[in-house]
C-alpha cells in the first residue's frame, strides 16, 4: 500500500504570521494535532510544522501567550515522506523517529507539500492491509522520553 492511498490531502496549514491563538484555534476546527507553517516565500513549501505538544512545551510552559508567533515554537526539522512510499516502512521510520505524524511530499525534485500521514491513518488501513498491522503494532511500543531539565 503507498502513502497516497491513505494520507490526509488538502491539509490546513498556518501562514509564517500566524499567533499561537490561530494554531489553536485551527488545530480545534479541524481536529488535529499537528500543523505545518508554510514558508512566506512559497506556499507550497514548509519552513517548520507545530504540534498540540510544542505549544504547550515550548510555549505555554515557557510563558508565552497567545499572541506570540507560532513560528517561535514550531519545529525547523521537518521530517517527511514521499507520496509513493511504502506505508508499512514509513510506519516503521515513525517508529524510529517516535513521531505520530509525517508530512507528506509529491516528488523528490519538487518536494512540494501535498499532505499529512499519521499513525491513526495506518491503524486504519490496517483493518484491511494485514501487511501493516505488525509495522502499526511497533509504533504502538512505548518509549523511553528524554528527561528534560
Amino acid at each position: 500500500m503507498k502513502v497516497h492511498e491513505i494520507m490526509s490531502t488538502n491539509p490546513h496549514y498556518l501562514n509564517a504570521d500566524s499567533t499561537l491563538r490561530d494554531a489553536a484555534m485551527m488545530m480545534r476546527e479541524c481536529n488535529c494535532g499537528m500543523l505545518p507553517i508554510a514558508s512566506p516565500d512559497n506556499q507550497d513549501k514548509l519552513m517548520g510544522i507545530i504540534t498540540d505538544h510544542d505549544m504547550v512545551v515550548r510555549g505555554l510552559a515557557e510563558g508565552l501567550g497567545a499572541d506570540q508567533k507560532a513560528a517561535s515554537c514550531m519545529t525547523d526539522r521537518v521530517l517527511y515522506c514521499l507520496r509513493d512510499d511504502d506505508v508499512a516502512e514509513v510506519a516503521r521510520n515513525m517508529d524510529s523517529q517516535h513521531v505520530q505524524r509525517l508530512i507528506v511530499l509529491d516528488d523528490r525534485q519538487s518536494k512540494r507539500f501535498c499532505g499529512v500521514i499519521s499513525l491513526s491513518d495506518i491503524a486504519a488501513a490496517s483493518s484491511t492491509d494485514h501487511s501493516l498491522q505488525g509495522a502499526i503494532s511497533e509504533c504502538s511500543r512505548p518509549y523511553q522520553h528524554s528527561a528534560m531539565h
